[in-house]
C-alpha cells in the first residue's frame, strides 16, 4: 500500500482534501464558531473578520458556520445519490452482461432512453415532480447516475464473460448468480471505484443547482446551493463574502473528488501506468 501511494502522490494529495471534507462535515457540531441558523441582524453582512472568518450575510448569520454545515448536506447527497445509482446501474449491467439476449435488449433500450435527456434537466424534472425536499434531490440525482454505471458495468462484463476462469467456472457447474458474484464482478470493480468518485463531484454540483433552484434543502437549512441564489442579491453592492464562502465550498468538495477519481483511474488502469 505504502509503495502504492508512493507512486501515486495525486491520490494522497486527492484523497487529503476528501478525509478533510469528510471530517469537516462529521464534526461540524464542534469546529462551527457559530449556529449556522441564528439570526442577529446587528451584525448583519459585516465584511470578514476576527469574529466572523468569512462575514456574516444580511441576517447576521456566520457564513463560516453555514459553509462548514453545509457541507454535511452535500457530501450525504453525495455518497447516498451515488449510492442509488450505484446499487441499480450495476446491478442492470451484471444482468444485461452476462445475461445478453432479450434482457440486454430490453434493458440498455431504457438506459438509451435515460441517456437521451441531459443528465442535469432530467434530475431538475424528476426533484419537480417528487417535490422540493432534499430526500427527492437524492433520489433524482440516483436515478439520474444509473445509466453511466449500467452502460460502464455491462461493457466490462461483456469483456470478462469470455475469459477461461468464468468457462471454467461454468464448466464445473457454478451457478450464474455465483459466477457473476464471485468471478465477474471483482474483475470490473476498478472502473466501478473510479466512475463513483467521479459521480459523487457531479452529484454535488448537481445538488447545488437543485438548491440553488429552490428544489432541494428548504431554508433555512444550510446549503451551498441556496445560499449562493440567497446572496447573490448583494454582489451589486459589492456584498461579495455572503456568496464567495459556499461558492468556495462548492469548489474545493467538487476539485477533490474529481482530482482524486482521475488519480484513480490513471493508477489503477494498467494501460495508463504503462505509459506513464
Amino acid at each position: 500500500m505504502r509503495y502504492f501511494l508512493a507512486r501515486n502522490p495525486r491520490i494522497i494529495v486527492g484523497g487529503g482534501l476528501v478525509t478533510f471534507l469528510v471530517l469537516m462535515a462529521l464534526a461540524a457540531p464542534w469546529v462551527s464558531p457559530y449556529d449556522p441558523v441564528a439570526v442577529d441582524v446587528q451584525q448583519a453582512l459585516e465584511p470578514p473578520g476576527a469574529l466572523h472568518w468569512l462575514g456574516t450575510d444580511d441576517l447576521g448569520r456566520d457564513v463560516l458556520s453555514r459553509v462548514i454545515w453545509g457541507s454535511r448536506i452535500s457530501l450525504a447527497v453525495g455518497v447516498i445519490a451515488v449510492g442509488i445509482g450505484f446499487i441499480l446501474g450495476v446491478t442492470i449491467g451484471l444482468a444485461a452482461g452476462y445475461l445478453g439476449g432479450t434482457f440486454d435488449l430490453v434493458a440498455m433500450r431504457g438506459i438509451d432512453a435515460l441517456l437521451a435527456f441531459p443528465a442535469l434537466i432530467l434530475a431538475i424534472s424528476i426533484t419537480a415532480a417528487l417535490g422540493p425536499q432534499i430526500q427527492n434531490a437524492m433520489i433524482a440525482i440516483g436515478i439520474v447516475a444509473v445509466p453511466l454505471y449500467a452502460r460502464l458495468t455491462r461493457g466490462q462484463v461483456l469483456s470478462v464473460r469470455e475469459r477461461e476462469y468464468v468457462t471454467a467456472a461454468r464448466t464445473v457447474g457454478a451457478t450464474g448468480l455465483r459466477i457473476v458474484m464471485r468471478h465477474v464482478f471483482p474483475n470490473v470493480t476498478n472502473a466501478l471505484v473510479v466512475q463513483a468518485t467521479l459521480s459523487v463531484a457531479f452529484a454535488i454540483l448537481a445538488e447545488a443547482a437543485l438548491s440553488f433552484l429552490g428544489l432541494g434543502a428548504q431554508p433555512p437549512t444550510p446549503t451551498w446551493g441556496a445560499d449562493v441564489n440567497y446572496s447573490q442579491r448583494w454582489l451589486s453592492n459589492l456584498k461579495w463574502w455572503p456568496s464567495i464562502g459556499p461558492g468556495l465550498g462548492i469548489f474545493v468538495a467538487v476539485f477533490a473528488f474529481n482530482f482524486l477519481g482521475d488519480a484513480l483511474r490513471d493508477a489503477l488502469d494498467p494501460r495508463l501506468r504503462r505509459a506513464a
